[in-house]
């Protein structure tokens, strides 16, 4: 079924105070459906904080010099007016983005990854440095490596503590590991989100699995022979059934996290876009088993911003029978623009380089609440 434009969702955009403009709905359904479409250029609302501006589908099944863009798991700007977006296939690819409403893409250049034996990596998370170097995860054991920008490896590893190492080595479940990567602090200090609980974690009062998020010191850039450091270590709570799928950094000491699922029965994906505050969080780095009421464990809070679920589905096609047709598998996510407590956000999704998923990209407009 294709979700309508109500009157409350209208009206719900407005209290973005300028981030977007909302058009109602009107008495006649094709005209609605064409003016919600991809060519849009006004913005409508998903919840009181965020609206969608519009989707492309350009990169969509399209290959650059041999390899397919596909499999997007992270976005991240390169600091020259483009974004690099990672594969989990172990590719970088440079993307021109339309500055409008509609995200139109087009891959401009590409990277193949490897590690330090020449093996591809699975590779889920992405910082572009200001000295244009990648910081990129591999989910396998799990280990964050800097590669160069045409994807050589500098033989350079972050350091990871040894509980988050995947069973046997730590108690990470496979598959569960660094999804989400972000830098903030101007650049000096990353945090990784691991996608699932360690083995043994427990749940907070709600019921919510916590899974860690880890945080590292980065030495200066043009600090020859820095070593960065593990610090502080947070539990978030994530709700029942989903993972962590991204996360980025507000810019205010909060983080924007991308929290996901898929129903098989109805073959529906959840996405919820959180706002994480770590700021009263405790350091959980030397307790061994989460759960709340141990001494110490206090959970980052979150607020949800948007069940992008409730977004309208702007007349978006999906080859699988989504309830909102909008949605797929969205793993990737970058702030693209700040200003005055408005973030606008680039999203794209992950199609398994399958005929039934698409690689789609969202742009979002996202009204922070105060601290």
């Amino acid at each position: 079924m294709r979700l309508r434009i109500p009157l409350a969702l209208a009206t719900a955009a407005a209290a973005l105070a300028g981030c977007v403009t909302v058009q109602t709905a009107t008495a006649d359904p094709a005209a609605a459906r064409h003016r919600a479409g991809p060519e849009a250029r006004q913005g409508y609302a998903c919840s009181s904080s965020v609206a969608i501006r519009g989707w492309s589908d350009s990169l969509d099944k399209t290959t650059f010099r041999g390899l397919p863009v596909a499999g997007l798991s992270a976005l991240a700007p390169d600091g020259h007016g483009r974004y690099v977006a990672l594969s989990d296939r172990s590719a970088l690819f440079t993307l021109d983005v339309a500055r409008g409403p509609v995200p139109r893409a087009r891959t401009v250049g590409a990277a193949p990854l490897a590690d330090a034996g020449g093996a591809p990596l699975d590779s889920e998370g992405l910082v572009v440095r200001r000295d244009g170097s990648r910081l990129v995860t591999s989910e396998t054991e799990p280990s964050i490596g800097r590669y160069a920008a045409d994807g050589t490896f500098t033989g350079e590893r972050l350091p990871v503590p040894a509980m988050l190492r995947v069973e046997p080595d730590g108690r990470a479940q496979r598959n569960q590991t660094f999804e989400g990567l972000t830098a903030w602090r101007g650049g000096h200090r990353l945090t990784a989100s691991m996608e699932g609980p360690l083995r043994g974690d427990g749940t907070d009062g709600a019921g919510r699995p916590l899974v860690r998020f880890q945080n590292w010191r980065l030495p200066k850039e043009r600090q020859p022979g820095g070593q960065a450091l593990p610090v502080a270590q947070w539990a978030y709570p994530v709700d029942d059934g989903l993972a962590v799928a991204e996360i980025a950094a507000a810019g205010d000491g909060r983080l924007l996290v991308l929290e996901r699922g898929y129903d098989v029965a109805t073959k529906a994906n959840t996405i919820r876009l959180y706002l994480a505050d770590p700021r009263r969080a405790g350091d959980v780095r030397d307790v061994a088993r989460l759960h709340t009421g141990q001494g110490g464990v206090r959970p980052v809070r979150k607020t949800l911003l948007a069940d992008l679920g409730d977004c309208p589905d702007l007349g978006a096609p999906n080859p699988s029978p989504q309830p909102n047709p909008l949605l797929d598998n969205i793993e990737a996510m970058a702030v693209a623009g700040r200003a005055h407590g408005r973030l606008e956000l680039l999203l794209a999704s992950d199609d398994n380089e399958s005929a039934q998923q698409v690689t789609r990209l969202y742009r979002l407009a996202v009204r922070l609440p105060h601290p």
